[in-house]
């Protein structure tokens, strides 16, 4: 049997919002569900269109409707989505004393929890296993409980369970060297001025971190608005910086490998602090789990970069 190559196949992401668009028949619908917005959905729709070289909705002003082909797509997609979930069930279910599992979004998981794994690692003990599950949008692309044991999320997220603070948040805005040099003259300047830079935005659902508008109205208001350029992974939105698009909004544990390599430096003093913490949230599953508990209290006293 020929061997699929794993690049052509839909993201997860894409195929989930296909998933929630045909089973609820509405694109705004699936936008809600989602925590996105239509247009998002919309782009997703098109550009899963186009890779697969096929119609998959028909489109009226009534809304949206599968075609024969969107059908059976959809019949695969749905098969797919809940064989992984039921596997991943099943995994979780297995029992194993000597593991904890965390789940984060990718950013926490790259920024945050991999320069700490080693010390994690170290403090819970060699023998102890540790998982970290990602997400991507929204915390509910996450399977439903008892996968996780720790959850880290932003504090308005947070309704219930047991949480520690894992850091507050702290905020500045940086840039590459070269793109600071170019702009000097405006970075030097009041921040009022600033208008004339570009911007560099994640666009995603906020949940709630600090936004450039809640960064503005402390540190001074725009003479005009400025030129967005928006990304949805932060990730790509700290590459764009490193490579001279624009200036980006960093948090102060998300990026000490940059400034500390120096490909980004900071256009301010120093961090603005906020009323926004990130937490660790102890699920119903991480209770029962005295590793997740340990976990949970080096998380909130400070884990050390490796």
């Amino acid at each position: 049997m020929k061997r699929r190559n794993p690049h052509q196949l839909p993201a997860m992401n894409t195929l989930l919002t296909f998933e929630s668009a045909a089973r609820l028949r509405s694109l705004s619908q699936a936008a809600k569900e989602l925590h996105t917005s239509q247009p998002a959905i919309s782009r997703d729709i098109a550009k899963l269109e186009k890779q697969l070289s096929t119609r998959l909705f028909n489109r009226s002003r009534n809304g949206v409707s599968l075609t024969d082909t969107g059908h059976r797509y959809r019949e695969a997609v749905t098969a797919c989505i809940g064989i992984l979930g039921d596997a991943a069930l099943e995994v979780a279910s297995q029992p194993d004393d000597e593991q904890v599992v965390l789940a984060c979004s990718h950013e926490a998981s790259h920024f945050y929890l991999m320069p700490r794994y080693e010390a994690l690692q170290k403090a819970l003990g060699e023998h102890v296993r540790i998982r970290v599950l990602t997400y991507h949008y929204h915390r509910q692309g996450l399977p439903p409980e008892p996968i996780a044991d720790v959850v880290l999320s932003w504090e308005a997220n947070i309704h219930d369970g047991a949480h520690v603070q894992v850091h507050e948040e702290a905020v500045r805005p940086l840039c590459s060297p070269e793109y600071a040099a170019m702009h000097a003259d405006i970075l030097n300047g009041p921040v009022r001025n600033w208008s004339h830079l570009t911007f560099l935005d994640l666009t995603r659902p906020n949940e709630g971190w600090v936004s450039w508008n809640d960064w503005l109205e402390v540190a001074g208001r725009l003479e005009r608005v400025p030129k967005y350029v928006d990304f949805d992974n932060y990730a790509y939105m700290l590459e764009a910086a490193v490579a001279g698009r624009g200036i980006v909004l960093g948090w102060r544990y998300f990026i000490e490998q940059y400034l500390e390599a120096g490909t980004l430096v900071g256009l301010t003093d120093g961090f603005i602090k906020f009323d926004n913490h990130y937490c660790g949230v102890l699920t119903r599953q991480g209770q029962k789990n005295p590793l997740a508990q340990q976990c949970l209290g080096l998380l909130h006293g400070g884990l050390p970069i490796k």
